[in-house]
């Protein structure tokens, strides 16, 4: 199966809870009124867009109509198209890995799909031919070590880890030494994912973030920090965003599971409210469905009549 078409599977629900609505209040009359703006905002506001990116929207919507003169719903159906694709310009996808040792520390709540999003990284660059290596960084929650291991053990890449409840900045540092002395391309670290408005998990996730760049600045690694958040939270997620990237600086977001919800909507909310890059979206449980994001081939999924 192809990459368009996977995408164009995984989006399938978002397009019928989503666009769909969309299409039919453009298609379905024949003049451009308030009625039509509102109808249009409450379609947004149910598909997770946000209220505060729904109104960015239709304002500039009711500016296209001013300016172009745009007297047909339909036309106006491809300025909504064009609108939704610059709000989401300026990410690229995937990671510029650019230093000997790339590290990404992955941060996000359980059951956000951290696990599986760290092994399908870890899968894909193993498969480019990059020395790939793991850190058991989550020793809070019971078996997470395991876990790791086990996709470790499948993907035959080395796990660095110590035992349950010991000190995650530890594990950290240890694994950045042993990333070095072993030459390894790509360290991927796994974090705990306890509640979000948990100080004291905050606090634990910046200790662990300064130790990884006190340590990647003596060797001159790069480092990235990658929010895992599940679509089908809604607008929580939003919130979920702001609590991390106020402690460790997010550098970029996988949004996982789109392929389970109707309100694909989130993926605006997220880029326009944060000014975070979407790096990864996952549109379904194979490696091959944790894809590089593109805002022109998402919306392309997303509108095509095929």
């Amino acid at each position: 199966m192809g990459f368009l078409q996977r995408l164009k599977d995984g989006l399938k629900k978002t397009k019928e809870g989503f666009v769909n609505k969309v299409s039919n209040i453009f298609t379905g009359r024949t003049n451009i009124d308030d009625e039509l703006f509102e109808e249009l905002e409450e379609v947004l506001i149910q598909a997770d867009v946000g209220v505060k990116t729904t109104f960015t929207l239709i304002e500039k919507l009711k500016k296209d109509v001013e300016e172009e003169e745009i007297t047909e719903p339909e036309e106006l159906m491809e300025y909504f198209q064009k609108e939704l694709k610059s709000l989401l310009q300026n990410d690229e996808g995937g990671f510029n890995f650019d230093n000997d040792l790339n590290i990404i520390m992955v941060v996000g709540v359980n059951g956000a799909g951290k696990t599986t999003t760290i092994a399908k990284i870890a899968g894909r660059h193993k498969e480019e031919g990059k020395k790939v290596m793991l850190a058991a960084g989550d020793t809070f929650r019971a078996g997470a070590i395991e876990q790791l291991q086990i996709w470790g053990d499948r993907l035959g890449v080395n796990v660095i880890s110590q035992q349950e409840g010991s000190d995650a900045a530890a594990v950290a540092y240890d694994a950045v030494q042993s990333a070095r002395a072993k030459d390894v391309d790509l360290l991927i670290v796994d974090t705990a994912g306890r509640l979000h408005t948990q100080t004291n998990l905050m606090e634990e996730l910046k200790k662990v973030k300064r130790v990884i760049d006190r340590e990647a600045a003596a060797i001159n690694a790069g480092v990235e920090v990658l929010l895992v958040l599940d679509a089908t939270t809604g607008q929580n997620a939003i919130s979920q965003a702001k609590l991390f990237n106020d402690a460790v600086d997010v550098d970029g977001v996988a949004l996982t599971k789109l392929d389970g919800t109707a309100k694909g909507g989130i993926v605006i909310a997220v880029k326009n409210e944060l000014q975070i890059p979407i790096k990864l979206i996952g549109v379904g449980e194979a490696a091959e469905d944790l894809q590089n994001f593109d805002p022109e081939e998402f919306i392309e999924a997303l509108f095509s009549n095929e």
